[in-house]
């Protein structure tokens, strides 16, 4: 299906990997080079901003695309494809119009600062996607999630989980699970009526309950969180939403975020038992994702991709004017040990630049040995998926010149395979040809070739998360 109202926008160069997709396809079969693995059956699930427009109307913050979800289906060495729009509030209304009618992170209402007053971002459901039992869930931090059937990709409406999410709902795009005990965690940021952490926990078969709210006396804005096994692991940066901005209703939401590097970065670790919440500070980081985290000889351990203090300016541009292609900030996969005495150790653990950070997921709050990360060069034209020894720091890339390759999930080839054993998948945007594919990499040894490319006839933007889940879909 086409969508109504928006038509393609000939600005090839500068919507680079952003080139809207403005045609939903059901495509079967599609083309592989090389040989599917076929202990790869399953779903693979990505989203992200689909179009950075209201009919015609251009946006430039890559938060305010209506969230878009593309599907892979692997079966016996065959791949299906379907993408779809999430069918929000503003997706809708951008098929009937040309006027932006919501305020968004970046985008501001027509007729200045009274039409933009109280008026809160859109929720565009376009950040992450998870599964839950038969059901997806297309996730906003801001907002609540929208329901989504696995099978069709038909929008069902939002979730409030029987009405634990309360007023906005917020309900972060990163849950975490453990594998080890079955438990789902997220988190919810409140600015009003006071600042608070609102923490969730959902235990297989039972409903989504609230077991924690941490007091802030102000609330930086923060993306991620990471699990151990009896923490909640917050890394709150100095990046303050400023009231007056806010107030006056004159900036965007993204605008009014400062970045305050004479404060300090905090280390919030909220008890999985609902205990008393520890608060420890450490020099200001500047980060959006994290790894992993773990507990060891008493000390907590988080890993996570640092920017470093200067480059909040840097990274607004790249969020805010996202149809132009501008250097990416420098960053580095750090390692932080919490003591029990309130220090904290800092380890670089590359000497590298890269975002999306992954690892396999069987492994969530145990101590993991490989990171795998989206890479990119210096001149921004050759990206590359690079995995991580973190024991002994070695670094093995997968190079694809001309592309920009997105964030790399790890699929283990069985249940008890050995940490590494198993592929790496990830979606990578070619240039010069304005096309998509998405990559299988062999995890133990990715320099190699890929081992299958599952190529489309268009651009897919890149997008944000995913998930891999070996239920097959249903017809």
């Amino acid at each position: 299906m086409t969508l109504t109202q928006e038509q393609p926008i000939s600005l090839a160069r500068e919507w680079g990997l952003h080139e809207p997709l403005l045609t939903e396809h059901d495509l079967s079969d599609i083309q592989v080079d090389g040989t599917i693995p076929k202990d790869l059956d399953g779903t693979l699930y990505r989203i992200g901003p689909g179009k950075l427009q209201v009919g015609t109307t251009l946006l430039d913050n890559i938060f305010d695309g209506d969230g878009m979800i593309s599907r892979f289906s692997i079966q016996n060495g065959r791949v299906d494809f379907r993408n779809r729009y999430v069918r929000t509030q503003h997706f809708q209304h951008g098929q009937t119009s040309d006027r932006v009618n919501y305020r968004g992170i970046g985008a501001m209402r027509p007729g200045g600062p009274l039409a933009n007053f109280l008026r809160l971002p859109a929720n565009v459901a376009n950040t992450n996607v998870i599964l839950t039992g038969d059901e997806l869930l297309a996730l906003w931090e801001i907002g609540k999630p929208h329901r989504v059937d696995p099978d069709t990709l038909e929008t069902l409406g939002t979730e409030d989980f029987d009405g634990t999410l309360k007023w906005l709902g917020a309900f972060s795009a990163h849950p975490k699970w453990d594998p080890h005990t079955q438990e789902m965690f997220n988190f919810g940021l409140d600015v009003l009526p006071y600042p608070q952490i609102r923490c969730y926990r959902r235990k297989r078969g039972r409903p989504l309950e609230q077991f924690a709210t941490v007091p802030m006396l102000d609330l930086p804005w923060n993306h991620d969180m990471a699990l151990t096994e009896n923490h909640l692991v917050f890394v709150l940066d100095p990046i303050m939403p400023n009231l007056r901005k806010l107030a006056l209703s004159r900036t965007s939401y993204l605008d009014a975020l400062d970045y305050k590097p004479q404060k300090a970065t905090r280390f919030v670790l909220v008890p999985r038992n609902g205990g008393k919440p520890r608060i420890v500070e450490h020099d200001a980081l500047m980060h959006f994702h994290v790894t992993n985290a773990y507990e060891e000889n008493g000390d907590i351990v988080v890993d996570l991709v640092n920017f470093g203090p200067d480059a909040w300016d840097r990274l607004k541009v790249n969020i805010g004017d996202a149809r132009n292609e501008h250097p990416y900030p420098e960053n580095r996969l750090t390692r932080y040990r919490i003591t029990p005495t309130g220090r904290v150790i800092e380890q670089q653990l590359i000497d590298g630049t890269g975002e999306f950070p992954q690892y396999d997921w069987r492994l969530t709050t145990r101590r993991h040995r490989y990171s795998y990360l989206s890479g990119y060069s210096a001149s921004m034209q050759d990206g590359s998926i690079v995995k991580v020894d973190n024991d002994t720091g070695a670094v093995s890339s997968h190079v694809v010149p001309g592309h920009s390759l997105g964030e790399a999930l790890f699929v283990p080839r069985s249940p008890d395979a050995a940490e590494d054993d198993g592929w790496l998948l990830a979606m990578a945007h070619d240039k010069a040809e304005s096309r998509s594919k998405l990559l299988v990499l062999d995890a133990r040894d990715p320099e190699k070739n890929a081992i299958a490319t599952m190529h489309l006839p268009f651009n897919v933007p890149l997008g944000f998360h995913g998930m891999f889940t070996r239920r097959p879909v249903k017809a």
